[in-house]
């Protein structure tokens, strides 16, 4: 097959196996419909709030593998980084707007992180930590979300302009796009960080 059909076939995989909701599933299992409650979302925060805490641990595990996996399939069966990192952008895209929920789904934190931790795991680690630690220091879960994709592109793109490695570009687009999506799935709540009403995590 061209190389062109692969890249096709990596977007595909990529955005029907970020589709798959686990959020929305796990959350059936505990007899709610997150889509229901709190923002909407099938993400584990919106899960630990509308089922609880065993619900969003388990959606959080579940939303970091399908993005582990769909790097990996691409990376070993589609033709190498390029096509792992075009997969792992379209798997942020289909879990924000999950073409099995009529094209609703979450924001891309955790998912966007555990690609970025396939793609690079250096880079990966540095976006986690810096992501964690905003995260605690704020209780905002969307300025840690912002934090996993404004991170993988700003610190890809500085380690491809800096000449650390020139085998990141592909590590760049991905952390462009999938910025794009987690910045556009996020608005409201940017809007209401701006004002001063976003809520907050309360667990510590």
């Amino acid at each position: 097959m061209s190389e062109g059909v692969y890249f096709v076939l990596a977007a595909l995989l990529g955005y029907l196996l970020g589709s798959i909701p686990p959020g929305y599933l796990i959350g059936r299992l505990f007899g709610v419909d997150v889509r229901k409650h709190g923002s909407g979302r099938t993400g584990g925060t919106n899960v630990w709030r509308s089922a609880g805490l065993t619900a969003a641990i388990l959606t959080v595990l579940s939303d970091g593998l399908k993005g582990i996996v769909v790097v990996l399939i691409a990376r070993y069966f589609l033709g190498g980084d390029w096509a792992a990192a075009l997969a792992g952008a379209m798997a942020v895209l289909g879990h924000n707007w999950s073409c099995f929920l009529n094209f609703h789904g979450g924001a891309g934190g955790i998912t966007g992180g555990a690609v970025i931790l396939a793609l690079d795991w250096r880079l990966g680690l540095i976006v986690a930590l810096l992501a964690i630690l905003l995260l605690y220091l704020t209780h905002y879960a969307s300025v840690g979300t912002l934090t996993v994709g404004l991170g993988s592109f700003l610190l890809a793109l500085f380690g491809y302009l800096a000449g650390v490695s020139w085998d990141i570009l592909p590590n760049v687009v991905y952390g462009f796009l999938a910025s794009t999506w987690i910045v556009i799935s996020l608005l409201p709540n940017i809007r209401r960080l701006i004002q001063g009403n976003e809520r907050r995590i309360t667990l510590w």
